[in-house]
């Protein structure tokens, strides 16, 4: 990583592909990417995949966690078991305490900044409250080893190092235990937070969801050693795969969601709850396990006891779940064609401020994810995936998600939901589900690579939404939603550390979803990047890939050179702009006086008469030969392009002379100059310029005269050798009449009027997005409760899918 920024720093200060020289100003936009890439050796080679000596390491973790609703604590004691598959010997490990980020002492609350000086947000006074007055960060009680001896530790802002008695040889492993409590984040209080509990004074009640929630093993690779960096907040997380045995004990009449499998169902649900699981493994639509009903009067009883649910995980990167007794759950079992993972439980928890909205289609949003993203990449590799309703937004773990949003109650008790909230949900659930793929099993580094998770995740999040309904208005991905972005100033390439971006959901999110999709329809094309894709993420699941390996795969897989691709998107902030600045017709030609000395006449009469001359007529003037008619003799009769017999004897000459070549003129260049005169075809010079920077195909609609129309796809290599401007020259039979640059908008060209020759007036964006069916021109208003109101009470009811076998 440090390598990698270090490079970036020195590339950033000079132009994409610049190269200080003494004569000319040459830029290399098509250099190959290996200069900033890192060497492949033994552990990632040169095709982007594991090398014969790849290595990562394993945590495992047996925790057993309780949650205090009232002090709105957890309290923990965790063993973890540490391999050291590395060939490197460790004198001490780094474990993770990320609830230390909300310490008033931290480097996320020290360094937080404000916008603009003149003026202080109810935002920034909250934060300022909240950290004020509460105490936050992990309480380490004890830092032991298997036998009880307590190891030296020393705590540094979200890290903890321990050093070992002696030293971790490779392939070997250790055992020790940490004891740790932490307050609980109110989420009213300091709002975005990953976790911490949400409370509802309408019924007393909480929800808890549980992320970060206990120390974690930083993660030690073979390019960065210890990721030994700071938890700031955006930069997510960077882990290793292990196995969990927990154990999570909360108030008895709460239900818990959680990564992993229950293992102890007996222990905590009831007969009925138990049978309606096995129904809902062949159901058809979402059964509920909970329904609405219980749901409520879970919520009006209270049990003073505690209860215990034992979950296990294998192969899982992260643990996290919920916890609350207002949830409504349903379920529903999904089959993929899959040996080692062939049926997944599908489940989503949300209270009842999530009905009717949740019921409907957070567990179907599930299923439709995993079809999907299976189709590009792998099968879902986890026997769970779940959907739990939390404060709006949402987030990722094995296994579980955390989604808004919430429905609106009514005066007369009912809830309903405005179309943005509808599609928000089916959204964010797509969104946070994908992340079970991406990166909890193809593991890339999200506190250094945000992109690799989120861009790549949006990319598939797109193209899921675009199969979900034919009017689903996705917000990143189609090329032309980024052009407002890509031509502005305040932004950095997409290859700065997470902490460090600029509008981070372009940057992070939008950029490079955006261009996987020119990647994939319109540089290599369907087949060869899904081939390429799906082989990435075959070679990575379940190990760490850094870029090089994602650029390299690829490459390799689709056989196509991306290294100027991945230059121009990635590593500078240029942006596609391609002008067609003038288009000029030729023709071959002939030196026949019967064909040439009329079109020349043509010419010369198409020629507008001079101002003089247009003025005399209009005055009635008159020439002195119009008076005076015997003036006129042969050469009025006859003008200058009148063809005489020399002149057609001269012509033969000249096709003899070409078709009897000198010894300096080769027989090549005759046989085409003959040929070009008997096509007798239009050639068309077309001059184009890129004043944005970014190298991209030239893809151009022609319409001929009579009407046809011709697409002409124009490699990006075309401006190898003047990335600023080139010429193209075509022949064509027909005539030109009109020629566009990129019509479908596939390139994120960010200013079409200069895309059109002959030049036209072009409509704006805005008056353009009027005329789609896009987000921002839909009424965000709740049509549900509108119509509902024109109907008599109890008339009519939204219809919901989820059944329940018993009732």
């Amino acid at each position: 990583m440090k390598y990698l920024f270090a490079i970036l720093l020195a590339f950033l200060a000079l132009p994409a592909g610049a190269v200080e020289q003494t004569k000319g100003s040459f830029v290399d936009k098509f250099r190959q990417l290996e200069e900033e890439l890192p060497t492949p050796n033994m552990f990632r080679n040169a095709a982007g995949e594991p090398a014969p000596a790849y290595w990562q390491q394993q945590a495992d973790y047996d925790i057993d966690v309780r949650l205090d609703e009232n002090k709105r604590t957890i309290t923990g004691s965790e063993t973890i078991r540490y391999s050291n598959n590395s060939p490197d010997t460790l004198r001490y490990l780094w474990l993770q305490l990320d609830q230390n980020k909300f310490h008033r002492n931290s480097m996320d609350w020290l360094t937080r900044t404000v916008e603009d000086p003149k003026r202080i947000t109810y935002n920034d006074l909250r934060n300022l409250q909240f950290i004020d007055e509460f105490d936050g960060g992990f309480k380490i009680a004890t830092v032991e080893d298997e036998g009880g001896r307590p190891l030296p530790h020393t705590i540094i802002g979200t890290l903890m190092r321990i050093d070992l008695p002696r030293p971790l040889a490779p392939g070997k492993n250790i055992g020790f235990k940490v004891d740790w409590s932490y307050n609980l984040v109110d989420n009213e209080s300091a709002r975005s937070q990953r976790d911490g509990f949400e409370y509802f004074p309408q019924d007393g009640n909480d929800i808890f969801l549980m992320a970060q929630w206990y120390p974690r093993m930083v993660a030690y690779s073979d390019y960065e050693a210890w990721h030994n960096k700071e938890f700031i907040g955006r930069g997510e997380f960077t882990l290793e795969f292990g196995d969990f045995d927990v154990r999570i004990t909360v108030p008895a009449d709460h239900v818990v969601s959680s990564t992993g499998e229950l293992k102890n169902p007996g222990d905590v649900l009831s007969n009925v709850q138990q049978q309606r699981l096995k129904q809902a493994r062949n159901a058809q639509h979402p059964v509920f396990i909970i329904t609405p009903d219980e749901a409520l009067q879970n919520e009006a009883q209270r049990d003073d006891g505690t209860r215990s649910w034992h979950f296990a995980a294998r192969n899982v990167r992260d643990f996290a779940w919920a916890s609350s007794r207002k949830f409504i759950w349903d379920a529903q079992g999904y089959r993929q064609d899959d040996a080692d993972t062939p049926f997944v439980m599908v489940m989503s928890f949300y209270p009842k401020e999530g009905e009717p909205l949740w019921s409907q289609y957070s567990t179907q949003a599930v299923i439709h994810t995993l079809e999907v993203y299976s189709r590009y990449s792998f099968a879902f590799p986890y026997p769970v995936a779940q959907s739990v309703n939390g404060p709006a937004g949402g987030m990722e773990y094995p296994m579980i998600t955390f989604n808004g949003p919430r429905t609106e109650l009514q005066e007369d008790g009912s809830r309903t939901y405005s179309r943005s909230e509808k599609r928000f949900l089916i959204g964010v659930v797509i969104h946070e589900v994908g992340h079970g793929y991406f990166p909890m099993v193809v593991n890339s580094d999200e506190r250094q690579w945000t992109w690799m998770d989120e861009g790549l995740n949006t990319f598939l999040q797109y193209l899921a939404e675009t199969e979900w309904g034919e009017d689903y208005p996705s917000r990143r991905g189609e090329p032309r939603w980024i052009v407002d972005f890509m031509k502005s100033e305040n932004q950095v390439p997409i290859m700065t550390n997470s902490e460090s971006l600029l509008q981070f959901g372009n940057n992070a999110y939008a950029k490079p979803s955006t261009a996987l999709v020119i990647l994939r329809e319109t540089i290599l094309g369907r087949e060869l990047f899904d081939f390429a894709f799906k082989e990435y993420t075959r070679r990575w699941k379940f190990r760490r890939p850094t870029p090089a390996d994602f650029f390299r795969t690829m490459e390799e897989a689709s056989g196509v050179d991306l290294d100027w691709f991945w230059r121009g998107w990635f590593y500078t902030t240029d942006h596609v702009d391609i002008s067609i600045d003038r288009v000029t017709r030729f023709k071959v030609a002939s030196h026949d006086p019967d064909v040439e000395f009329p079109k020349q006449r043509e010419t010369l009469e198409s020629e507008p008469l001079s101002r003089t001359k247009n003025s005399n007529a209009a005055e009635g003037r008159t020439t002195r030969e119009q008076r005076f008619p015997e003036l006129m003799d042969f050469y009025n009769e006859n003008d200058p392009f009148t063809v005489s017999n020399k002149d057609r004897n001269e012509f033969q000459e000249y096709l003899e002379s070409i078709r009897a070549p000198l010894d300096a003129d080769p027989e090549w260049r005759s046989k085409a100059l003959l040929r070009a005169i008997e096509e007798d075809k239009n050639f068309y010079m077309m001059e184009f310029s890129s004043p944005g920077g970014l190298v991209m195909p030239i893809l151009l609609q022609i319409t001929y005269t009579d009407g046809s129309i011709e697409m002409l796809r124009i490699p990006a290599e075309i401006w190898r050798f003047s990335p600023g401007r080139v010429n193209k020259l075509i022949a064509r039979d027909r005539e030109i009449a009109t020629i566009v640059v990129d019509p479908y908008w596939e390139t994120a060209d960010v200013d079409v009027t200069n895309n059109h020759y002959p030049r036209q007036f072009i409509p704006s964006r805005l008056e353009i997005y009027k005329d789609e069916t896009w987000t921002s021109s839909l009424p965000n208003r709740d049509l549900m409760q509108d119509i509902k109101t024109e109907l008599d009470s109890g008339e009519k009811d939204v219809p919901l899918r989820v059944e329940t076998p018993d009732q």
